[in-house]
């Protein structure tokens, strides 16, 4: 496959996945400021943004619910918001035509010319509608990809980079909440966010706590997207793209190898040690997704990536 195909596979990936759980995130939070009279508008704002790694504005004004739809989903200079994903999808899947289904492309730009009338929909009766709509679309897109890809190359750059990124989100999500008490509603928040509420609830038959929420989010084998299911897919696609010839001793590359450490300090650590110094395990991941990230680059598009998520710090 040809590099510049293989790497719009990759972001194409990323991209409907940063545009779908963006969405989801900015849908329990928008509700949650909205119908809790209690939270502080501007710093849950402000904790929402360094989550997502995007830099609050510095004009001093205080953040509330449309000053934050309006940057993180509608705002076409933001890099990382959910009109900025959706257009950057849309670009490389034009890029990528020859090795993309017609029914991926009709979708993606249907979706990325109805963005304009769904904003101005939402403006006037509530973001929900346009939340809704992105998650539907992108879960449209992800449908069409399984049922009209060959479980080729191409198929595998696309699953590396939605896995890639789904890494990233939930452990973005899990970093705004290790200060958080055991008993705290804001690990209701994260499964919401995560699209993990329901099957949690039917994991744990309705107990919540922390620990099982992070266990749930990080460790579980069957859900997935749980941290340790999307690492283990991403380094099933990256072992079959590799063709060089096996080796007796070690990784053959260094991608697959930091995945497969990462996949395995999960695989093998205790639950009741989750717990144990969170913030550390929950930074290495994150920098192994951005190491990952480089490494997939330059082996296989010959380039170091341009990344559009800054290196925020996350507050509790």
């Amino acid at each position: 496959m040809l590099a510049r195909n293989a790497e719009s596979l990759y972001w194409i990936g990323r991209y409907v996945e940063r545009a779908d759980d963006t969405a989801r995130i900015l849908d329990v939070s928008v509700h949650q400021l909205l119908e809790d009279a209690t939270v502080d508008p501007d710093a849950t704002s402000r904790q929402l943004l360094a989550v997502l790694g995007i830099e609050p504005p510095d004009d001093g004004k205080v953040l509330d619910v449309w000053s934050l739809t309006e940057l993180v989903a509608y705002s076409g200079d933001n890099a990382g918001s959910i009109v900025a994903s959706v257009s950057s999808a849309r670009e490389n899947t034009k890029g990528a035509r020859e090795v993309v289904s017609s029914e991926m492309w009709e979708c993606l730009n249907t979706m990325y010319n109805a963005v304009p009338e769904r904003q101005r929909y939402a403006r006037t009766v509530g973001p929900h509608a346009f939340f809704s709509f992105v998650e539907e679309r992108a879960a449209m897109f992800a449908g069409l990809a399984d049922s009209t890809m060959s479980r080729d190359d191409g198929w595998r750059f696309l699953v590396l980079g939605r896995s890639v990124e789904r890494v990233d989100m939930i452990v973005r999500l899990l970093l705004s909440r290790v200060g958080d008490k055991a008993s705290s509603p804001g690990w209701v928040t994260v499964l919401r966010s995560a699209g993990a509420h329901d099957t949690y609830l039917r994991t744990y038959r309705g107990a919540l706590d922390a620990g099982r929420v992070v266990q749930f989010l990080l460790l579980d084998r069957l859900f997935p997207r749980s941290v340790f299911h999307a690492l283990r897919q991403a380094e099933s696609c990256l072992e079959h793209l590799d063709h060089q010839p096996s080796v007796r001793v070690g990784a053959r590359a260094e991608a697959l190898r930091l995945l497969g450490q990462a996949r395995s300090d999960l695989e093998f650590l205790r639950p009741h040690d989750l717990l144990d110094d969170l913030p550390r395990r929950l930074e290495a991941l994150q920098a192994t997704v951005r190491d990952v990230g480089e490494a997939v680059s330059l082996q296989y598009f010959h380039s170091v990536p341009w990344v559009a998520w800054t290196n925020a710090e996350v507050t509790s």
